[in-house]
């Protein structure tokens, strides 16, 4: 591997930086094929871990350097295509359906993103002897604080989908904005429930690398979803969701929630979800 290492990564270096694309794409190739084979070798030898670690972000960084040299930024709308794009639920369907679609999504979401992605990772962090224990207070901690970001996103999702003609997520967005419930206090609770549940698992399950993928999720969902989302909004929504942008903050809930009175002004209520 590392004789290979000099034409494919070493010399491919160089030549992209003349601006080559094709050296940029053989580089970042090699890197991640590299990253894939030495987390695999630390999973079956208990060993590297640590080079795992390292090389996955070094992966995770050429590939970004590769989009921004081959497209000219990162193009984020890529995430937001096919099942993923942003369309308005189905018209006229009743609130019961909507109430349905949002369960199911947060029972598929929640399996994925809190259960079965944080035990592979538990397992991978094990496998590479990077796991390091926690005390009892740290993961009685963790669950206290699942427990109440889990009852904010259950609320949030209540209140979309009883008040929006819609679901949280933009597969079947809201049709009306909603500001009510905890949209009062924060332009997107359901994300910070989100991020919240995932720092809490890692906790819960003490393990650093469920929290570090908690917070990679959050400035992934921050600097590429959250952008398309709220273009979205402001174009079906206008004045209504730039009023309603300046009065509540995207990440810090306000102290006292937004005038009962402006809520009730808005023909429909506010979400960034």
């Amino acid at each position: 591997m590392a004789v290979w290492d000099v034409p494919l990564f070493v010399l491919a270096s160089a030549i992209a930086a003349t601006g080559q694309r094709t050296a940029v794409i053989v580089a970042t190739a090699w890197t991640v094929a590299v990253t894939v084979f030495l987390g695999l070798f630390a999973v079956v030898t208990m060993t590297a871990g640590w080079g795992a670690v390292l090389m996955t972000a070094a992966a995770a960084a050429s590939v970004l350097a590769c989009l921004v040299i081959l497209h000219g930024s990162v193009p984020t709308h890529w995430l937001m295509v096919g099942p993923f794009r942003i369309r308005p639920a189905p018209a006229g369907a009743s609130v019961g359906r909507h109430v349905g679609a949002t369960a199911g999504q947060i029972v598929v979401f929640w399996g994925l993103a809190l259960g079965l992605v944080p035990a592979l990772l538990v397992w991978v962090e094990t496998r590479w002897m990077l796991h390091v224990p926690l005390p009892a207070g740290v993961r009685i901690t963790g669950i206290v604080l699942f427990v109440a970001a889990s009852t904010v996103g259950l609320w949030s999702g209540a209140v979309m989908s009883t008040h929006g003609d819609g679901t949280p997520l933009p597969i079947a967005t809201a049709r009306r904005l909603v500001v009510g419930g905890p949209y009062r206090f924060v332009r997107n609770p359901m994300a910070v429930a989100g991020i919240t549940q995932g720092i809490a698992v890692g906790l819960m399950l003490s393990s650093w690398i469920v929290v570090l993928y908690a917070v990679c999720g959050s400035v992934v969902w921050n600097a590429a979803i959250r952008p398309h989302e709220e273009r979205d909004l402001e174009a079906r929504f206008g004045e209504q969701f730039r009023r309603y942008r300046i009065q509540v903050r995207c990440w810090v809930p306000r102290l006292t929630p937004v005038p009962i009175d402006q809520s009730a002004a808005s023909p429909v209520g506010a979400s960034a979800e």
